[in-house]
């Protein structure tokens, strides 16, 4: 499969009372698809999936799947844990709506570089869908070499990367010159989109685009298809948005903003992350507002 243009890792809704808001979430998965998204992430980080029941994780997908069905659009789903064989089980029970699996570098473990292959190596072979590897070191403590990112592309089952390193490194550049044509690689950092997908990223996954879809949607196009120049306005126009957005723990400020506008009913994220401080949803307000009167 071909894993290019926005993918949006949604936030998981839910009411006052602590219930999973699932029409909320359906009506955001089609409102992002509607504004240009190539597909959604269901049980991303921004999801919150550590803190969510089985049942309430099958439910989240099921609604994220029937809306994608309806659209024929992508449905990434996060899955796995830092236990290969927790991570197998979960994986061979993927919701069969599902395009690919996305799956993070073991966390917390810290295995060896050939720990890490070997693990995605059982992963894509249990997974009935193309698997997608999660590389964000400062959520995993495991950075990856240049050589095991092309071990894990060459791995058969592997479509793709999630690369969120939080900059651009000289393995990032060095992976990304060397890298087959037919794997992917999708730009996890909201803030190096454009300069990921000017070294050879075909898209993102990023969570700023559950505020801002359409505006997310033309910086992916614009940096795959030019003008160049429109490609860096709205990568310019962006930039304050994307740090308000996330200068507390992702996704309490992202929940509040849509809890403001009216999109979800409550902005309530589970413990151990807290609600957005008011400063902060302030800023966010002001900065979406801001992009929202820009002539862009």
């Amino acid at each position: 499969m071909e894993l290019s243009g926005l993918y949006v890792p949604l936030v998981t809704p839910f009411t006052d009372d602590d219930r999973l808001d699932l029409d909320a979430l359906a009506t955001l998965a089609a409102a992002v698809l509607d504004d240009g998204a190539a597909g959604v992430v269901a049980l991303g980080t921004t999801g919150e999936p550590a803190t969510l029941t089985r049942a309430e994780a099958r439910q989240v997908v099921d609604v994220c799947a029937a809306v994608c069905a309806g659209r024929d659009r992508q449905l990434v789903v996060g899955t796995g844990t830092s236990s290969t064989a927790a991570s197998v089980d979960l994986i061979a029970d993927l919701d069969p709506g599902a395009t690919a699996a996305l799956a993070a570098v073991p966390s917390y473990t810290r295995p060896t570089q050939e720990g890490v292959v070997e693990h995605f190596r059982r992963l894509a072979a249990a997974s009935p869908v193309p698997l997608v590897v999660y590389n964000v070191p400062y959520r995993t403590g495991l950075g990856l070499t240049t050589d095991t990112l092309h071990r894990l592309a060459d791995l058969p089952g592997v479509a793709g990367f999630k690369h969120t390193v939080g900059s651009i490194d000289d393995t990032t550049v060095a992976f990304l010159s060397t890298l087959r044509p037919d794997v992917s690689v999708l730009a996890g950092d909201d803030l190096y989109i454009g300069p990921l997908i000017s070294l050879g990223a075909r898209g993102a996954i990023t969570a700023s685009a559950n505020v801002s879809p359409r505006a997310y949607a033309e910086l992916v196009s614009a940096w795959r298809h030019g003008p160049a120049d429109r490609a860096l306005a709205v990568h310019d126009a962006l930039v304050p948005l994307a740090r308000t957005l996330f200068a507390e723990p992702n996704p309490a400020v992202i929940k509040a903003v849509l809890a403001a506008e009216g999109r979800i009913a409550s902005p309530r994220v589970r413990l151990p992350l807290l609600p957005a401080t008011p400063a902060a949803v302030s800023a966010a307000l002001a900065c979406r507002d801001a992009l929202s009167a820009s002539p862009r």
